[in-house]
C-alpha cells in the first residue's frame, strides 16, 4: 500500500477527560500537521513537510479524527428510522418486525448489508457494534459487507424464541446450530467479531439465555450484546417473566451473559445495585440519546454510572435513534445530561465515540485514536457546513469554544472523507 501523509487539523484524545471543565490535559491537538499512514497504520505525526517517499494528501483547514464507533446500531432499521408515534414496545411490533422480517431473503439482507455499512461511512463512522436479525442471512450478508471495506463490526444472530411473531422466532436448537455455524465463519476473520445477540430479556426463554451463556463462555474473545431497562413497562414486564430476579440487570447475571466484552443498550432505569453489578463484572452501557429522547424512554444518569465505576459510550441506535451521525448523537447526549444539572463537555463526548468505546471493547490498541501504530481508521471533516455554522467557527474564542460548535451543528454534512486501515471508503460528491 502506498505510504501516505495527510494534512490537517489533527485531533484525539489520549484518555478518559471525565466530566470536568472545557481545558483537559487529555486533549491531542496537533493543527496544521502531518499524519502518516503506513501499510493501513498510523505511523507518525508532525509538522515538518514529509518527504517524497510520502503521497501527500492536503487536508488543510479541516479536522482529522480517528473514526468513529457506534456501539449499538440494527442494522435493518433503516427501513423504519424516523416512524411516528409509539414508545418501545408497539414500536417494535409495530415497526420493527415487519421490518426485520424482510431480512429472511437473502437479495433484501445483502443489499441493506451494503446500503447501512455504506451509510456508517458516509457518517464517519468506521466501527461498529450491530444488531442484524434473527435470520443468518443477515448475520452473513453484514458481515460480508462489512469485511469487503475493512472495517471492524461486532455483530451476531439476534436470538428470540418467545413474545415475538412466529416469523420471527428460533428455538434453541435452531439458534444453537445458528450461531455455532456463524462463529465458525466470521469471528475473528479480518476485523469481524461476533456478539452472541439475545434481543432482550423478554423475547427469549431461560433456556435460551442459558445457551447465550454457554456459547459466551465456549467462544474467548466473543462479545454478548442486548438491551437493558430502557423503558419503565419493559422493565415491570421482566419483573413479571423473571420473578425471581433481584432486577432486568439481574436476569443477565444469572444467566452468564455479563463481563468486559458485554454491551449493554440503554440502562435508564437502574438502581444502585445495578450500577455496582455492572462496576464489578466490567459490563458497559451503550448510552443511546437520540433514540431515548426519540421514543420518550427516559433520561440516562450517565455520572452516577461513572461514579459507580461502570463503564458508558455512545450509540446511534438507529431505527429507534433518528441519524446514524455520532455527531448528532453527541449533542442530543449533551441535552439528555443538561437536564439533569450536568453539562457533557466536547472532551468527554468525542472520548466515548473514539478511544472510550474502543477500550471498553478490549481494542484500544487498534481503534479510537491517532496513536502509532493503531490502525488508521480516520474521518476528515470541514468544521463547519453552511452560512451560520461557518459564522460561528470563526467567531470561536477557544479550541473546546469550536469544538463543541462542530459537534453541536455538524453531521453527515460535515464528513469529506472517510477511510479505513488507511484505504478511502467514502467521499463526499
Amino acid at each position: 500500500m502506498t505510504r501516505i501523509a495527510l494534512r490537517g487539523d489533527l485531533l484525539d484524545l489520549t484518555d478518559d477527560p471525565g466530566f470536568g471543565g472545557a481545558t483537559s490535559p487529555c486533549v491531542r491537538f496537533d493543527a496544521d500537521s502531518w499524519l502518516l499512514v503506513d501499510d493501513g497504520r498510523i505511523a507518525g505525526r508532525q509538522r515538518e513537510v514529509p518527504d517524497a517517499s510520502w503521497q501527500h494528501i492536503d487536508h488543510r483547514g479541516r479536522l482529522i479524527t480517528p473514526g468513529l464507533i457506534d456501539m449499538h446500531v440494527h442494522s435493518a432499521q433503516l427501513d423504519v428510522i424516523a416512524s411516528y408515534g409509539t414508545e418501545l414496545l408497539d414500536w417494535l411490533n409495530t415497526y420493527t418486525f415487519a421490518a426485520e422480517r424482510r431480512q429472511a431473503d437473502p437479495q433484501v439482507a445483502a443489499e441493506q448489508a451494503s446500503r447501512f455499512v455504506d451509510a456508517l461511512l458516509a457518517h464517519g463512522t468506521t466501527a461498529a457494534v450491530v444488531f442484524p436479525t434473527v435470520h443468518k442471512a443477515s448475520v452473513d450478508a453484514l458481515f460480508e459487507a462489512a469485511g469487503a471495506r475493512g472495517m471492524r463490526v461486532v455483530a451476531g444472530k439476534v436470538m428470540m424464541d418467545r413474545h415475538a411473531p412466529e416469523f420471527l422466532r428460533d428455538d434453541v436448537v435452531h439458534a444453537e446450530r445458528d450461531c455455532l455455524d456463524l462463529i465458525e465463519r466470521w469471528h475473528g476473520h479480518g476485523r469481524l467479531a461476533y456478539a452472541v445477540t439475545p434481543r432482550f430479556a423478554p423475547t427469549s426463554t431461560p433456556a435460551q439465555l442459558d445457551l447465550a451463556g454457554r456459547l459466551l463462555a465456549a467462544y474467548p474473545g466473543t462479545y454478548a450484546q442486548t438491551h437493558v431497562a430502557e423503558n419503565r413497562d419493559e422493565v415491570k414486564w421482566v419483573s413479571e417473566l423473571f420473578p425471581d430476579a433481584r432486577s432486568y440487570l439481574d436476569v443477565y447475571q444469572r444467566h452468564g451473559l455479563l463481563g468486559p466484552r458485554t454491551v449493554l443498550a440503554h440502562g435508564i432505569w437502574l438502581d444502585d445495585n445495578d450500577r455496582a453489578l455492572l462496576a464489578e463484572t466490567g459490563a458497559q452501557i451503550a448510552h443511546s440519546p437520540s433514540s431515548n429522547l426519540f421514543l420518550g424512554s427516559g433520561l440516562m444518569d450517565w455520572v452516577r454510572l461513572q461514579d459507580a465505576g461502570a463503564a458508558v459510550s455512545l450509540a446511534s441506535d438507529v431505527g429507534g435513534g433518528t441519524h446514524l451521525s455520532m455527531l448528532r448523537t453527541m449533542a442530543d447526549a449533551y441535552k439528555v445530561q443538561a437536564l439533569q444539572g450536568v453539562r457533557l463537555t466536547a472532551w468527554k463526548a468525542l472520548y466515548s465515540v473514539t478511544r472510550g468505546a474502543a477500550r471498553a471493547l478490549g481494542l484500544e490498541g487498534e481503534i479510537g485514536s491517532l496513536d502509532l501504530g493503531t490502525v488508521a481508521d480516520l474521518t476528515v471533516w470541514d468544521w463547519a457546513v453552511g452560512p451560520a455554522a461557518s459564522h460561528r467557527d470563526r467567531l470561536a474564542r477557544s479550541l473546546h469554544e469550536r469544538v463543541f460548535a462542530w459537534m453541536t451543528l455538524g453531521d453527515d454534512r460535515n464528513v469529506h472523507e472517510t477511510r479505513v486501515a488507511g484505504a478511502l471508503r467514502y467521499r463526499r460528491g
